[in-house]
């Protein structure tokens, strides 16, 4: 008689270093932590566990999620250095980690600076890494980062079949690709599906600034340095802040992440906000991802250059002004203007954008169901640690550059 061996769950532990990265796994940890294939192990660092920028553990442990282990590994500052010794003590304390938890699989999520340590513990530990939306285009830092975690990754759970075409031109197996879409589109969905502004903001979070009335229309502001122009932050935000400081419409603002510059950007907001005293602004630190698109879904708008105006508000159809180039070259929806730091370019941008209405609804980046597709890929995947450069789609840049002189001459 055949005795039946049933197989273990595969654990699989997910990194998440900042309440952005949060949103975008929360579907994928629910579907991970339901399937009966699969043990979700929970890590938490960087600025998610830090109480000026929100606290995201908080928000995690209130959804029900079981945090397995913690890391403390920002270095205050919010310098190009002190980015990079941020980032060598998440790899010191990862791999601490990842030596008790054992688990199966690792998860990284996107292209912030802290997830090259999760990619490089991972790696360096024979611990298969499951990488999700690599192959997209940015500006910053951020480029550097998601391409070299790609070359570490084992399994690739990309949000569009554009990214998923890049990382095979990158030199990755397309067996090892897959399509999921975004799980933040998931929370997308379900916001679409029940769009009222159900709480009180102001009542909710509590922030500072003027008791704004929100019963006529909105504006939401979230606006980060980018790093390669981190000497630039201040400036930046300061002609962001004139060029929405007379528009006629309560300006919800929300503070920036931890990246270098990140001080220069706090600076800009807080002397604007002591040397102005704006009527209109009130000032956000943090806000629960569900909470947070509901508020965008029932705005006029968006602006600043967050990742969000690109993927969430496509396919809500709300309508962003996209400042500066952290975003350059990320695909994007027929709901975003794209201006320069420059005060009166933004400042007609908006205009616009308050008068237009409602955008399309576009599903560049999935359709809702991301969480379940990487649930199910990470049960059934062959994991591999082992890989090659592969040579489908690459171009021999020798030859090519030796092609293109020929057809000059």
């Amino acid at each position: 008689m055949m005795l039946k061996v049933e197989r273990k769950p595969r654990k699989i532990c997910v990194v998440v270093t900042a309440r952005a990265s949060y949103s975008r796994i929360r579907t994928a940890l629910a579907a991970i932590r339901e399937h009966p294939d699969l043990q979700l192990q929970l890590v938490i660092g960087s600025s998610a566990v830090l109480d000026r920028y929100g606290n995201a553990a908080h928000c995690i442990e209130a959804d029900g999620f079981a945090i397995d282990a913690r890391i403390y590994n920002i270095v205050e500052g919010e310098t190009l250095a002190t980015s990079a010794k941020s980032t060598g003590l998440a790899l010191v304390e990862l791999s601490t980690v990842f030596s008790h938890l054992q688990p199966d699989v690792v998860v990284s999520i996107a292209d912030r600076f802290e997830t090259l340590a999760t990619a490089v513990a991972a790696a360096y530990m024979n611990i298969p890494l499951a990488h999700i939306q690599g192959g997209e285009i940015t500006g910053s830092i951020d480029e550097k980062v998601r391409h070299a975690v790609t070359k570490l990754a084992d399994l690739h759970l990309v949000a569009s079949q554009p990214a998923a075409e890049r990382v095979v031109r990158m030199g990755e197996a397309r067996n090892r690709v897959y399509v999921t879409g975004c799980p933040s589109i998931d929370l997308a969905e379900e916001i679409r599906q029940d769009s009222a502004l159900n709480f009180d903001p102001l009542a909710r979070y509590g922030g500072v600034g003027a008791a704004v009335d929100l019963s006529q229309g909105y504006l939401v502001v979230l606006q980060h340095p980018v790093t390669t122009e981190c000497d630039e932050a201040l400036a930046q935000i300061t002609e962001t802040l004139y060029a929405v400081k007379d528009v006629d419409l309560p300006i919800l603002w929300f503070w920036p992440n931890v990246d270098a510059g990140s001080d220069a950007t706090s600076k800009g907001i807080r002397r604007f906000r002591e040397l102005e005293n704006p009527a209109n602004f009130h000032f956000f630190k943090h806000m629960d991802s569900k909470d947070f698109l509901r508020l965008l879904s029932n705005s006029r708008g968006i602006v600043g250059n967050s990742s969000v105006a690109i993927r969430e508000c496509s396919y809500l159809g709300v309508p962003a002004v996209n400042i500066g180039t952290r975003q350059n070259g990320r695909d994007r929806g027929r709901n975003v203007i794209d201006v320069p730091h420059e005060r009166q370019a933004i400042r007609a941008a908006v205009e616009s954008l308050v008068t237009r209405g409602r955008a399309p609804r576009d599903t560049l980046y999935g359709e809702g169901n991301a969480g379940r597709r990487i649930a199910d890929v990470l049960a059934a995947a062959p994991l591999d640690i082992h890989k090659r450069l592969e040579f489908e789609d690459v171009i021999h840049v020798g030859s090519e550059l030796q092609h293109q002189k020929r057809r000059a001459a």
